[in-house]
């Protein structure tokens, strides 16, 4: 991977300064499931953010990004 794995959500922000593709989304993603678990918060209450409403995902979106993070959550932790 190109990208290290932030380890804070300054450098899970900075990430917005590279071009976007597939690592890079790859990298945010470890970047908050390893941030939120170093948080102690669980799988459930980050699937709860990620399912709540906002403005920048519809809800299909919202679904299939809370799915990609619990598989990426399970090879992490």
């Amino acid at each position: 991977m190109n990208y290290p794995i932030p380890d804070s959500p300054q450098q899970i922000f900075e990430l917005r300064q590279n071009h976007v593709d597939e690592e890079l989304v790859a990298a945010a993603i470890a970047g908050v499931i390893k941030y939120v678990h170093a948080q102690g918060q669980s799988l459930d209450e980050l699937t709860a953010q990620l399912l709540a409403d906002d403005s920048l995902l519809d809800k299909q979106q919202r679904r299939w990004l809370s799915q990609l993070v619990a598989q990426a959550w399970e090879s992490f932790t």
